[in-house]
C-alpha cells in the first residue's frame, strides 16, 4: 500500500492551511502558538543550519529533552536536511546516553528542557556538535534562536522513498542494553495514518504531548497523527503545571499510561472516599454532575476519546473510570511495530481487559506456544548493527514480540504477560505475574504492584499504596486482607499469593524502578526486594517498614 510520507504530508498542510495553529507551547505561564507555516519556516532554517555546520545526508542526529514545540520542529528539520533522528530519553543515565551516542554514531545533538543535566554533562563527548533549544539547559556549542537569526531557510527538500530510514529508536531498556530499532518512512507513515483515523475524533482535534518523545508511542500516536489528521498540539511546562496546562488545552483526545491513570485515580480518591463516590455516581442527575465536575477538574470535559498503553492496566481501573464517563481504550504496540498495533478503540465495554483488535497496518497471529507474532507495513525489519538480534527476532517473516497472548471468542486480543517474565516456583510450576497484578489492581488503594516468587513455594506481591489510602493501619490491613483473599480464590493453587508487602517508597524513574515509559523494571525490583523471597514472614499483610 502507498502512503503519503511524513514530510510530504507536512508540506500538504502548509499549503492547505498555512495560518492554522499547530503547536502551543507554555513558557513562564505564557502560551506561544506556531502555525503550520511558522513551524515549517523554522524547520527549514534549522535544516539549512545543519548543512552549514557540515552534516551530510544520512548522518545521525540525536535529540534529548522534554516535549516542546522545538522538539517537533527539530524532528522535521532533521528530515528536511536528509538526516536521521536518534531520540534519547531526557531521564536517561550517563551510561545509556553514552551508549546510544556511540552506537548510533550521532554527529550532532539537540538539547532541550531537562530536569537534570548532570548525566548528559558527564556523557556528552567534547567534540560533538551540540545545539541548545531556547530553555534553561546544558551549555551547548550552538543556540537554536541564534541559528534562526543566522541562516536562510532551505528551499529544496529531499523526497525520501518509503523504504528509506526515518529514525533509529532505542528501546526503553526494561532488561539489558537498549537495541536500536531501524524504522522506515513506510513503517511510521502506515502506523501514524492508521492511528490518526482512529484517534482524531473531530475536525478541530486537540492533543496533549507530554509522554516521552523518545518513545515510539508519542511519535506515532500523537506527533505524526497530528500531521496526518491536522490537530492542535499542546505541551506542558512542568509537572507542577500539568493539570493547569491540560485545563487550558481542553484536549479532545487524551492518551496516557497506566501509572498516570492510577495516579489520577489516587488523587480523586484522596478528596472523596471511593464508597461515597460510587454512591453519588449511582444517583440520578447528581451522578452525572459529579462525574462532569471530576472530568472538568482534570481538564478532560471536552475529551471524547481516551487511551492507555505502554504497560498493562487493571480492568477494574478501566471500569472505575468508565463510571466517570472516561472510557479508556487499552492499546498495545512496540517500538518494533511503530507504536500502536492493536486497540480497544472505538471503545467497547465488552472488550475491557483486552487490547481490542489489530490496526489496518499489521497482521497478528499466535504461535503454537501462545506468543504474539506480527507482520505488516508498520513492522520493522532490522536492529541497527545487530544482525544476531535481528535473526533471533523473526520466524518465517513474522516478528516474535515476546508477549504471550490470547484471542477471545469475539476476536479481541489479550496480552497475558511476557514470555520471559514467567518465573518458576519451588514446586516447579510456572507463574505469569501480569494477570495477578491486574487482579490486585481492582483495589483502588493499590497504585503499583509487582508479583515475584522465583524459587519460592508461593508467589508474593509488592504493592505501593495510592494517595487516597486510609491512614488507619488496621482498617487498611482489613481491606488488603479482603483483596488478597478475593484474588486468591481466582488463582490456581501454585499461583496463590502468600503475602502482600506494602513498600516504604513508590517506584519511579528516578529510583530506577521504572523505565522512562513507566514500565516496571522487574530486575531492579527483584534486586531491591529480593530478600523477601527468602525472609520468613508470618502475616499475610506486611509493611516493609516493620521488618527492615
Amino acid at each position: 500500500m502507498e502512503y503519503r510520507l511524513p514530510l510530504e504530508q507536512m508540506q500538504q498542510n502548509v499549503a492547505s492551511h498555512p495560518d492554522k495553529v499547530w503547536l502551543n507551547q507554555p513558557v513562564n505561564r505564557k502560551w506561544t502558538s506556531y502555525t503550520w507555516k511558522q513551524a515549517d519556516t523554522q524547520a527549514r532554517i534549522i535544516a539549512s543550519a545543519l548543512h552549514a555546520n557540515g552534516l551530510q545526508p544520512g548522518d545521525k542526529v540525536a535529540i534529548i529533552g522534554k516535549n516542546s514545540a522545538e522538539w517537533f520542529i527539530c524532528d522535521f528539520a532533521i528530515m528536511m536536511a536528509g538526516l536521521i533522528s536518534v531520540p534519547i530519553y531526557p531521564t536517561a543515565g550517563a551510561d545509556n546516553i553514552r551508549y546510544v551516542l556511540e552506537h548510533s554514531g550521532a554527529k550532532a545533538i539537540f538539547v532541550g528542557k531537562m530536569d537534570n543535566i548532570q548525566a548528559l554533562e558527564e556523557a556528552l563527548p567534547q567534540e560533538l556538535l551540540s545545539i541548545a533549544f531556547p530553555y534553561p539547559t546544558l551549555a551547548c556549542k550552538a543556540n537554536w534562536l541564534e541559528w534562526l537569526e543566522q541562516y536562510p531557510p532551505i528551499e529544496e527538500l529531499p523526497t525520501p522513498g518509503p523504504d528509506d530510514l526515518f529514525s533509529i529508536i532505542y528501546t526503553s531498556g526494561s532488561t539489558g542494553l537498549a537495541k536500536g530499532v531501524l524504522l522506515t518512512q513506510r513503517n511510521v507513515a502506515s502506523s501514524a495514518k492508521a492511528a490518526a483515523n482512529l484517534l482524531v475524533t473531530r475536525k478541530e482535534g486537540r492533543f496533549m504531548s507530554y509522554l516521552p518523545l523518545a518513545h515510539i508511542t508519542e511519535r506515532c500516536v500523537v506527533e505524526l497523527p497530528s500531521v496526518y489528521s491536522p490537530s492542535g498540539i499542546y505541551f506542558t511546562e512542568s509537572l507542577d503545571t500539568f493539570i493547569e496546562d491540560v485545563q487550558y488545552a481542553r484536549p479532545t483526545s487524551f492518551i496516557s499510561v497506566p501509572r498516570l491513570w492510577t495516579k489520577f485515580q489516587s488523587q480523586i480518591l484522596s478528596r472523596v472516599p471511593n464508597n461515597k463516590l460510587q454512591f453519588l455516581l449511582k444517583l440520578p442527575l447528581i451522578g452525572k454532575l459529579v462525574a462532569k465536575k471530576i472530568r472538568t477538574a482534570l481538564g478532560l470535559q471536552e475529551a471524547d476519546l481516551f487511551g492507555s498503553g505502554s504497560a498493562p492496566i487493571s480492568p477494574d481501573v478501566l471500569h472505575w473510570f468508565n463510571g466517570l464517563g472516561i472510557s479508556i481504550g487499552e492499546g498495545w504496540g512496540m517500538t518494533e511495530t511503530s507504536g500502536l498495533s492493536c486497540c480497544n478503540i472505538p471503545f467497547e465495554l465488552a472488550h475491557v481487559g483486552t487490547i481490542g483488535t489489530p490496526q489496518s497496518c499489521v497482521e497478528m497471529r499466535l504461535s503454537e506456544a501462545g506468543e504474539v507474532l506480527i507482520k505488516g507495513d508498520a513492522v520493522f525489519t532490522s536492529y541497527y548493527n545487530n544482525p544476531e538480534a535481528t535473526a533471533e527476532a523473526f520466524e518465517d517473516g513474522w516478528f516474535k514480540t515476546g508477549d504471550k497472548g490470547e484471542i477471545t471468542v469475539d476476536g479481541a486480543w489479550k496480552i497475558v504477560g511476557r514470555v520471559k517474565e514467567q518465573f518458576k516456583t519451588s514446586k516447579g510450576k510456572y507463574v505469569a505475574p501480569v494477570p495477578i497484578e491486574s487482579s490486585l489492581g481492582r483495589d483502588a488503594d493499590i497504585e503499583q504492584v509487582c508479583v515475584m516468587g522465583s524459587g519460592r513455594k508461593q508467589p508474593i506481591a509488592l504493592i505501593v499504596l495510592g494517595e487516597g489510602a486510609s491512614t488507619d493501619r488496621q482498617e487498611l490491613q482489613n481491606q488488603l486482607s479482603a483483596t488478597l483473599a478475593s484474588v486468591n480464590t481466582e488463582l490456581e493453587s501454585h499461583q496463590k499469593l502468600d503475602h502482600l508487602i506494602v513498600t516504604r517508597e513508590p517506584w519511579t524513574i528516578e529510583n530506577e524502578m521504572l523505565t522512562p515509559t513507566l514500565k516496571l523494571k522487574r530486575d531492579q525490583l527483584e534486586k531491591k526486594y529480593g530478600h523477601f523471597l527468602t525472609t520468613g514472614l508470618k502475616q499475610s499483610i506486611v509493611w516493609e517498614e516493620d521488618i527492615s
